[in-house]
């Protein structure tokens, strides 16, 4: 492998461990009646000064439209059918709505009617007349003829929309549906066409413009789509899966998508029953999955059978996380025929499976500290085999396996099946004990022997991490920082897990206290346990303190141990909240410090 494939391979580890998918884990002309018009009745006086209190309603249905999402349905069953009913009168009765939309409205909207019965309840304390159900409905009714309600609200939620989703949609200078034609007019196309009311909220969420279509616009664009052959109800699958497709003119990709998946086979009812009305499909990408597999060689036989046997893998994200595996084995050094021929082998698991897969191999692979260089050539050789296992946790198996990283990746290389026999839910062998391991004990034990350790002590079993030699070679590092041999054994035996860190952290975190944190080597004599916790927590805890302690509201005289030691909730119910500001600098520093060490 090439340097320039090295530093390839690592900046994608980078990646990787930061998050492989978080951004990826990312589509006949009869006159109507309005439901707007007011066929048998005038359109009420909106007066101003309840206009405030509607206002003050919205805004406080915004705060907390998630709380009344989980509420809403907790309204006993008669109550609610009262109210519905009450609801129903009013929008059909008295503002004039279609009787079919004035239903759908007062039945599909259980968060609307839950806020209109806390406001109604404010005033009268109706829910506590539960015997009278009649009482109950004259209220509401009496409470709408004199507080008129932005019809817009159950008018969104009964179109799908959840509350959270609809606010932002609601215009203050709007209150009644007949003050929108347009967004009337369209809504009426949509319904006289056949799509589901429930399913027109996921049209007008993902394509608000259509609504303002000047009258005939949006049914001539019906009647274009099904020029093309589309039978009415294959539309209105497509059209509430892509809502975008109404946006503009007849969509190309779209056309030439459904073209290309033709000419390999596939009849559009084939792809409408892979469509999800809850999903929303970006038909230019998936056009892009199309093309690509064609650069990589694969005949329209072999798409035709793998598309067939894998439909997620244009389907799932529409194509986006296909493509986002192909880019990621490109860049291990996969050619376009090797890529061809994965797919066609690819098992019978979710796209984002296989990626999750692949992502903790590599992680696992990364942790047990094997070459940059030789974790490409696993990845680029086997991608099927790390796709298709989800594998135990690196330090789970290190003990299971009762090995130690080198071997391990040794191991892995000579045999890289065998992680197949390392997934989640499997019994796993220890390797059999070899004889340089047991050289290695001897000289471990030998050293800790030498420098005052018990033998077989738990002291002693902490510290028999590594080898004979990096033990004598960390305990050596601590020894030239300046501190003699017999501070530096006292040290060990008070703190052993000392040497189970590599030589290099050991000076990293020495080099940190004494040259930028200034305090003097001997404070590691009283706090030896300072080697063992990570730089990261003690960069955090030194850094707020430094900042309680600028601003009056820390003692300057604390021990670096007591600093450090704590747990985070003593930290910060002890220190950190004795200034008003203190919780948000600890956070803003948490967030600094530990994104950084991702890198």
């Amino acid at each position: 492998m090439t340097h320039l494939q090295k530093l390839r391979v690592a900046s994608i580890l980078k990646w990787v461990s930061l998050s492989f998918y978080e951004n990826h884990l990312r589509s006949s002309a009869t006159p109507f009646q309005p439901i707007g018009s007011f066929s048998n009745a005038e359109s009420p006086r909106l007066y101003r000064t309840k206009r405030a209190s509607e206002d003050k309603d919205s805004e406080n249905l915004d705060k907390s439209s998630t709380g009344d999402e989980k509420n809403a349905g907790r309204i006993s069953s008669s109550i609610k059918k009262e109210a519905e009913a009450a609801l129903l009168d009013y929008l059909h009765g008295t503002r004039g709505l279609q009787f079919m939309d004035a239903e759908n409205m007062s039945k599909n909207s259980p968060h609307f009617l839950d806020k209109l019965l806390k406001r109604v309840d404010s005033e009268k304390d109706i829910l506590m007349k539960k015997n009278n159900k009649k009482e109950i409905g004259r209220e509401i009714s009496r409470f709408l003829r004199y507080h008129p309600i932005n019809e817009f609200e159950p008018f969104f939620e009964s179109l799908g929309l959840k509350p959270s989703e609809y606010f932002p949609l609601l215009q203050r200078s709007l209150m009644f549906l007949s003050d929108d034609k347009l967004l009337v007019h369209n809504y009426t196309v949509l319904c006289h066409y056949g799509i589901a009311r429930n399913k027109i909220g996921k049209i007008y969420k993902e394509a608000t413009e259509v609504f303002q279509y000047d009258f005939e616009v949006l049914l001539s664009k019906l009647k274009a789509y099904e020029k093309l052959g589309l039978s009415q109800p294959t539309l209105i699958k497509f059209l509430v899966a892509s809502p975008y497709l109404l946006i503009g003119d007849v969509n190309v990709e779209f056309v030439k998508a459904l073209e290309n998946l033709k000419s390999i086979g596939f009849e559009t009812n084939w792809i409408e029953g892979n469509l999800s009305a809850d999903s929303s499909y970006n038909w230019s990408q998936m056009l892009e999955v199309l093309r690509l597999f064609s650069e990589m060689g694969c005949s329209n036989e072999h798409l035709g059978e793998l598309i067939g046997q894998h439909p997620y893998i244009l389907f799932e994200g529409s194509g986006g996380r296909t493509i986002s595996l192909i880019g990621l084995l490109l860049k291990f050094g996969s050619t376009k025929s090797q890529l061809c021929s994965m797919f066609l082998q690819f098992p019978q698991i979710p796209v984002v499976k296989f990626i999750s897969n692949l992502r903790q191999c590599i992680l696992f692979l990364n942790e047990i500290e094997m070459k940059v260089s030789e974790i490409g050539k696993i990845v680029h050789s086997h991608p099927l085999l790390l796709g298709s296992i989800s594998l135990k946790k690196a330090n789970s198996l290190l003990n299971i396996l009762n090995t130690g990283k080198t071997r391990l990746c040794r191991y892995i290389q000579e045999n890289p099946q065998e992680l197949k026999n390392w997934v989640l839910g499997k019994r796993v062998d220890p390797f059999p004990s070899s004889g340089e391991n047991r050289i290695s004990k001897t000289q471990r034990t030998k050293f800790l022997l030498d420098i005052g350790f018990v033998d077989n002590s738990n002291k002693m079993k902490k510290a028999l991490r590594g080898k004979g030699g990096e033990l004598q070679e960390r305990f050596d590092c601590i020894v030239k920082a300046g501190l003699s041999q017999e501070d530096v054994c006292e040290m060990i035996k008070v703190s052993p897990q000392i040497l189970n860190q590599t030589k290099d952290v050991i000076e990293l975190k020495i080099d940190f206290i004494v040259n930028q944190l200034g305090y003097p080597l001997s404070s590691l004599l009283t706090f030896p346990r300072y080697l063992s916790h990570k730089i990261e927590r003690v960069q955090h805890r030194i850094f707020m303190y430094n900042w309680l302690k600028d601003h009056g509201t820390a003692d300057p005289g604390l021990s670096l141990n007591t600093i450090i030691s704590c747990s985070d909730t003593y930290f910060i119910k002890y220190y950190v909240n004795r200034h008003p500001s203190g919780p948000q600098v600890w956070q803003d520093l948490e967030n600094e410090i530990y994104s950084k060490s991702k890198y």
